[in-house]
């Protein structure tokens, strides 16, 4: 891991750019020196990490006292998009134009991007336990898809919020059941791009016996900031076990 660039915030919260091979990422951690319990937070849909919701999130939840890291997963970012990819998403723009069925589409083009963005995850989650000041547990917070498939592969994720406002593939549905691990999951019952119902149903399939569903309306963007803290008090609950 390289880190290519470094600055505090008035908060005291120190953000830094790092490299790790091909994967761009920043880390957020809190200001004081005591080792901070990691909270892994991911994106999809071609976001960069520099995206300004995702910043706030990151920055209040360092300044709460815990160390915050995002990838650019392949695709996201400045990062290139296979002809696969552009594809898929040109053929998902017109279908949706149409009002054509967009299911296959969605497997097609999500599926292979969670695979490819797992080993990222686990390669980065390795480095960043080197690190001083960064000390276990791990939650994980964000892509349902990504979340599910690195909590039911990697035993060092001890806790999750999902947002449940993506497309999650049929791989990471039957996987759902194996999910064991304290969850909050965030729904936008109005989500323009994922039926409600989708959502109730992959709660019902978690395997988790503490899980706790939280609907806002609401179209996509439009998850209320609260939940940046009810999300902290559940990460508190889960990952501060001092």
């Amino acid at each position: 891991m390289r880190f290519t660039s470094e600055r505090r915030l008035e908060d005291g919260v120190l953000v830094r750019d790092f490299t790790l091979g091909e994967i761009p990422g920043t880390l957020w951690t809190p200001a004081s020196a005591a080792p901070a319990p990691l909270i892994l937070t991911a994106h999809n849909n071609g976001l960069p990490r520099h995206e300004p919701r995702l910043v706030a999130r990151a920055r209040r939840t360092a300044a709460h006292g815990y160390a915050v890291a995002s990838i650019d997963a392949a695709g996201c970012g400045d990062r290139p998009r296979s002809a696969a990819d552009e594809q898929a998403r040109t053929d998902l723009r017109r279908a949706m134009r149409a009002g054509e069925p967009v299911d296959d589409i969605f497997e097609s083009f999500i599926a292979p991007l969670v695979e490819k963005a797992t080993p990222e995850w686990r390669t980065t989650l390795d480095a960043l336990l080197e690190l001083p000041g960064i000390d276990g547990p791990v939650g994980y917070s964000g892509w349902t898809a990504v979340g599910i498939h690195l909590a039911a592969t990697d035993p060092r994720v001890t806790a999750a919020s999902l947002f449940t406002g993506g497309y999650v593939p049929s791989a990471q549905r039957e996987e759902a059941r194996s999910i064991t691990i304290p969850l909050l999951l965030l729904l936008q019952w109005d989500d323009e791009g994922n039926p409600r119902d989708r959502a109730l149903t992959l709660f019902d399939t978690l395997a988790s016996k503490q899980k706790t569903l939280h609907a806002n309306t609401g179209g996509h963007t439009g998850t209320p900031w609260f939940e940046t803290e009810d999300a902290l008090r559940f990460f508190d609950r889960h990952l501060k076990t001092g």
